[in-house]
C-alpha cells in the first residue's frame, strides 16, 4: 500500500488534537520508511553487530510517540524528530557497548561517497558523532543538516522544509559540512595513527 507524505501528515496532526488512534494507525504507515533508514545505517556496521534494524526502529518510534509535547508539523517534521532519535540511540549503543568492552574495539560504520566523497570508508560512529558536535557549536544548521540528511535520509527539499529555509540554502551548508566532516575525519583518522 503506497502512502502518501499528506496521509502521514494527517495523522501527526489528527494525533496533535488528541487523537490517540491516530499513533496507532501511524506506524504501519512510517514503519518501512523507518526500517530502510536503520538498514541504510547499519548494513555497513562491523559483523556481529548487536544492534538490529527492527530493534531501532522500535526504540526510535516508542521515544517519539513517548514524547507527550510535540506538535507534529507534518512527514518531513517526523522523519526529522526520528533522525535525532536514531542517532541518539545508535551513540548511546556505541558507548554502552565501548563501556562493556572496557576500551575494546571501536564501532565503525561506513560513511558513503555523500559525506566522504571517495568511496566508502569506514568511520567511528562516536568520533562522527563528536565531529558533528563541533560542527553544530559553530554552525548549527549546518550541522542539523547533515543530522537530517545522514541519519534522517531526508531529500534536501525535506530537509529545507523541515528547517523552513531555501532549497539552494540546503545544498550550500550540506555542500559546505561534506567537506568540513570530511576533513575533521581525516584529522582523526592521522591522529589515531
Amino acid at each position: 500500500m503506497k502512502v502518501s507524505p499528506k496521509d502521514v501528515t494527517q495523522m501527526l496532526a489528527d494525533s496533535c488534537r488528541g487523537h490517540p488512534e491516530a499513533l496507532a494507525n501511524l506506524l504501519p504507515l512510517v514503519y518501512n520508511e523507518l526500517r530502510r533508514l536503520a538498514r541504510r545505517y547499519l548494513r555497513d556496521e562491523r559483523s556481529g553487530h548487536t544492534l538490529q534494524a527492527t530493534a531501532l526502529v522500535h526504540e526510535v518510534y516508542l521515544r517519539l510517540i513517548g514524547q507527550t509535547d510535540l506538535h507534529w508539523q507534518n512527514r518531513a517534521h517526523f522523519f526529522g524528530l526520528a533522525a535525532q532519535a536514531m542517532r541518539r540511540i545508535l551513540i548511546e549503543h556505541a558507548r554502552h557497548q565501548r563501556a562493556a568492552k572496557r576500551g575494546g574495539p571501536h564501532r565503525s560504520l561506513f560513511l558513503n561517497d555523500a559525506v566522504d566523497g571517495s568511496g566508502k570508508r569506514e568511520v567511528d560512529l562516536l568520533v562522527l558523532d563528536e565531529a558533528l558536535n563541533r560542527l553544530a557549536t559553530f554552525d548549527s544548521q549546518k550541522g542539523r543538516i547533515v543530522e537530517l540528511r545522514f541519519f534522517g535520509g531526508l531529500t534536501i527539499q525535506e530537509t529545507a522544509h523541515v528547517l523552513g529555509v531555501s532549497t539552494p540554502t540546503v545544498e550550500r551548508g550540506w555542500q559546505m559540512a561534506k567537506l568540513w566532516l570530511h576533513r575533521e575525519l581525516q584529522k582523526g583518522a592521522l591522529h589515531d595513527d
